[in-house]
């Protein structure tokens, strides 16, 4: 009978429903809202906001997002919240090209990037293919210089001081053999 009253119990006990405003809206519900936008290279969906469709492009984290979301609704007049969806391509291309001078719009220079650039000696924001290319650059500079750095980075080693003793390993593993595993012993003799 104790299982009988456990079954009715289950039953009592439905999921709340839930309500019609949290639903999330389809597409034919969100009319004028483009499904895929290409933001600075990058394909980001039109349903986001803009401070989370600006972290999808990649030199853009948290802490600069905020400060590029201002600047972005500032210059357009536009809500920082408002989904990219919504924007024409005349306003895409502004935002792009907000995107890449970045320094020209009040940055702070400590949200930058690229902070006193070896051939300018200017503080700049790189983004995308250029923030790729620049690291490479410099990684290849250092290996030409034969600094400390170039020198751990030509030879695949840790770069920023880590320890090396038992983390970092790659390649052929480590270990002790056995005898019996050792080449050149034969089994059997002692």
């Amino acid at each position: 009978m104790g299982k009988a009253k456990k079954k009715d119990v289950k039953k009592e006990k439905k999921k709340p429903e839930k309500s019609a405003s949290k639903k999330k809206a389809t597409p034919e519900e969100e009319e004028g809202i483009r499904g895929i936008i290409r933001l600075a290279g990058r394909d980001v969906m039109g349903q986001l906001p803009l401070k989370r469709a600006l972290l999808r492009v990649k030199g853009i984290g948290y802490s600069t997002n905020r400060s590029v979301a201002r600047i972005i609704a500032k210059e357009m007049s536009v809500e920082p919240d408002v989904k990219v969806g919504r924007f024409s391509d005349e306003q895409i291309e502004k935002i792009d090209q907000i995107l890449t001078n970045l320094q020209d719009y009040g940055i702070p220079s400590h949200l930058m990037n690229r902070r006193k650039d070896r051939e300018t000696g200017k503080d700049l924001h790189n983004i995308m293919n250029d923030l790729v290319f620049s690291q490479r650059q410099d990684i290849e500079g250092e290996k030409k210089l034969y600094t400390w750095r170039g020198y751990r980075h030509a030879y695949g080693q840790k770069v920023r001081g880590q320890r090396t003793k038992n983390t970092g390993r790659h390649g052929m593993s480590l270990g002790v053999m056995r005898k019996s595993q050792q080449p050149g012993e034969k089994k059997g003799k002692k």
